[in-house]
């Protein structure tokens, strides 16, 4: 699978470390109960078809990236930056 880095382009997907599931950007609030946060920690769907998931560009320029693909066909849709998510 090819991944394109918004900073430094096309690059294998061994150069980046997954990291989970975008869920992992919706955690619970600090005065969540401790139920809430277990289930945030601990549980985790694994879908088939289109998903949003944190990578970490570990072998390049070092980036958090959401990427939007599908688990099935290994389709990329869309790669940004999550430094970037901030200005929205």
């Amino acid at each position: 699978m090819r991944l394109t880095c918004p900073v430094c382009g096309e690059r294998d997907r061994r150069e980046f470390y997954y990291q989970g599931a975008a869920i992992m950007l919706d955690r619970p609030s600090p005065e969540a109960p401790a139920e809430a946060w277990a289930d945030w920690l601990h549980l985790r769907d694994n879908p088939a078809g289109r998903t949003r998931d944190l990578w970490y560009h570990e072998a390049g320029c070092t980036s958090w990236l959401l990427v939007e693909r599908d688990t099935v066909t290994h389709e990329i849709f869309s790669m940004e930056l999550v430094e970037s998510l901030d200005a929205d």
